[in-house]
């Protein structure tokens, strides 16, 4: 047996290090970006209804035909055009291996979500993260277009409003980019748009080369499901259809997802909650910047979060957790998601104390 060679890990995985929350016991949690708003009992006897329907000895529906059905309804597109996911996440690598090629480019932004990044690693392409001017944070289509092209890139993606800077680019500004690189699949990831308005899920039938993600997690407040969707041009949804596991969404997720999809006023009720809370975050945060040195920006946000620049980010965090509060440092910044009032109330209280 000595003589046997012993098994190595592949070059790519060597150094990769295991997801992990931020760690520790928290009275308030603000560092995920998660809706703070439960669904009410009455809801929940619902879903408990719908699962116990639930046939647990057979597979579920492999391409949540009622499901993206009655999510073509809530947000008026064809059901065509959808395609569910085990969460975005699921989707975004399925995009990133099944829609590129080895040695192909792909071209995000920074700062962005990580996970754009991270399923490019195994899949052998070239990935270029083109940086965001450090003052303004703003998206810059014709940067990205310029980049695109130069470097004959087969797939951009982006988040739009953007995960962290919580800026939202303009329709506009999305279409430019998607009709000026008609040979690359621009993925556009709307997992915030709920709480900006502008969304181009209405334009997936115009194009041929766009996909937008949208997710569960945030304002329908169900990231315990793990449940997200796809919407694009038929051609590209039967593409992914086809790419995916056989049966990706459980029957369970399934279930909770048609439930709550046929309450839309209380997601849209859920959707208002937030906005307010976030509003009053930020203005309280700017309140806050006038009176603290160590306060160097206040991000307008379009998001469920507010993005906040400090001389002492990284210290503040710890200082932030020491006290059970949990909220995301990133480099220079501070990511803060929208928690309810007495949430918010604690988070100023205790930066007040914090910060000179």
């Amino acid at each position: 047996m000595s003589d046997q060679a012993t098994y190595e890990l592949p070059e790519k995985l060597k150094n990769l290090i295991p997801y992990a929350p931020l760690e520790g016991i928290f009275n308030i949690r603000l560092d995920a970006n998660e809706s703070f708003l439960s669904p009410p009992p009455e809801l929940l006897s619902e879903f408990a209804q719908a699962i116990c329907s639930i046939d647990f000895n057979r597979y579920p529906d492999p391409y949540c035909t009622e499901l993206c059905e009655a999510f073509a309804g809530f947000f008026s597109v064809a059901p065509s055009h959808v395609v569910a996911g085990n969460g975005s996440d699921e989707l975004i690598g399925l995009i990133v291996s099944w829609f590129t090629n080895p040695g192909d480019v792909m071209v995000t932004v920074t700062p962005d979500f990580s996970m754009y990044a991270f399923y490019a690693q195994p899949c052998g392409v070239h990935h270029i993260a083109l940086d965001k001017d450090a003052f303004s944070l703003e998206f810059e289509a014709d940067r990205l277009i310029k980049t695109a092209q130069e470097n004959n890139a087969r797939l951009v993606m982006f988040s739009n409003p953007c995960n962290p800077t919580s800026l939202c680019a303009s329709q506009d500004a999305v279409r430019r980019v998607v009709e000026a690189l008609p040979g690359c699949l621009v993925v556009v990831d709307e997992a915030y748009m709920d709480f900006a308005g502008g969304s181009l899920l209405s334009e997936t039938g115009k194009y041929r080369n766009m996909i937008v993600l949208k997710t569960f997690s945030k304002a329908f407040g169900m990231a315990a499901i793990r449940l997200g969707f796809a919407v694009a041009h038929p051609t590209l949804a039967i593409a992914l259809k086809a790419a995916k596991s056989p049966y990706n969404v459980n029957s369970m997720t399934q279930a909770v997802g048609r439930v709550l999809l046929s309450h839309p006023d209380y997601i849209k009720s859920c959707i208002e909650d937030i906005r307010q809370s976030r509003d009053e975050l930020h203005d309280r945060l700017c309140a806050l910047a006038s009176v603290k040195d160590d306060i160097q920006g206040v991000w307008n946000t379009q998001a469920n979060f507010v993005l906040l620049q400090l001389s002492n980010a990284q210290k503040t965090a710890g200082q932030m957790a020491a006290c059970g509060v949990a909220v995301r440092n990133i480099g220079d910044y501070l990511r803060i998601s929208a928690g309810g009032p007495p949430e918010n109330r604690a988070v100023i209280r205790l930066l007040d104390e914090i910060l000179h």
